[in-house]
């Protein structure tokens, strides 16, 4: 879907940061009550430029929360714990203790669960002078990017997707690999549905564009082994995060990230070992994807 060119949005900016994704939106403050003409000019934003962007932000977890609701139901990490008053919002933090940091792996939010996310808003909100960047890409370029017979070999391909994937945890449990690694507390999903099957390429509902559906949480295809499924899986993800086809953002205070996990991955850059970065994230459930 195109979005519309900045002069005809009515109530807000819009600045593209990369060709292939990515844009700075100004003239909002999302601590307030948007209305729907506001929400809807971010919308065709966020269905344009797949991730986009807001400096100067001055949100706290009840604004953040308030925010992201009008965008659907919040989802709950199954192995996350949230904040003790909010337990929403997921606070990400990593300190000069902490060895590995969350997210540093390319992957799409949830994509493990029945219904994926479909957004996810992070907030800045302690940043380090340098470093701590996340990366996106576009999968709907990647999918356009494939030729036709390896389109139409993946066609029809379903996906299993596992929270605790063994292969991109070093063989070892979300509770084992992250032991003592990370400042956030790892818990036991109990009932909650962590293994999926989902298309390997996608139709996003709003846009109606295909995108390929790949991530860290993709654990092999169905019918297939993990051996058998290894070579493919290696290739769609070393090919899904071609340069070109991404975007990186430097973080401040203050700044705001909102993506469109059904057509993209990220990538949160683990590189500032003597400093600390706290996040604030929310995510919005999403649909089953077909």
């Amino acid at each position: 879907m195109d979005g519309l060119r900045n002069s005809e949005y009515r109530h807000i900016e819009v600045s593209r940061i990369a060709g292939s994704l990515g844009a700075e939106v100004s003239g909002v403050d999302l601590a307030q009550d948007l209305p729907e003409e506001v929400l809807g000019e971010i919308r065709q934003a966020l269905l344009a430029h797949c991730v986009i962007f807001f400096r100067d932000q001055r949100l706290t977890p009840e604004t953040q929360l308030a925010f992201a609701r009008r965008w659907g139901e919040i989802h709950l990490h199954p192995y996350m714990a949230g904040m003790d008053d909010h337990p929403e919002v997921l606070e990400i933090v990593k300190t000069p203790a902490d060895k590995k940091n969350f997210g540093g792996s390319w992957h799409s939010d949830q994509a493990f669960t029945p219904r994926p996310a479909m957004g996810t808003i992070l907030y800045g909100k302690e940043i380090p002078s340098a470093g701590g960047d996340t990366l996106w890409t576009n999968l709907y370029a990647a999918y356009e990017a494939l030729s036709p017979g390896m389109q139409r070999m993946l066609d029809g391909l379903k996906g299993v997707y596992r929270g605790d994937n063994f292969s991109s945890h070093d063989g070892k449990t979300r509770k084992e690999y992250y032991a003592d690694k990370i400042g956030m507390k790892v818990v036991d999903p109990g009932s909650t549905q962590t293994i999926s099957t989902h298309p390997l390429i996608r139709t996003h509902p709003e846009t109606g564009r295909r995108a390929l559906f790949v991530g860290g949480h993709l654990h092999r295809f169905e019918e297939m082994t993990e051996a058998e499924s290894k070579p493919l899986i290696d290739f769609l993800m070393q090919h899904a995060a071609r340069p070109e086809f991404t975007c990186r953002f430097r973080w401040a205070s203050g700044s705001l990230a909102f993506w469109d996990n059904r057509c993209t991955m990220h990538f949160a850059i683990n590189d500032y070992p003597a400093e600390t970065r706290i996040m604030h994230r929310v995510t919005v459930c999403g649909d089953v994807p077909f």
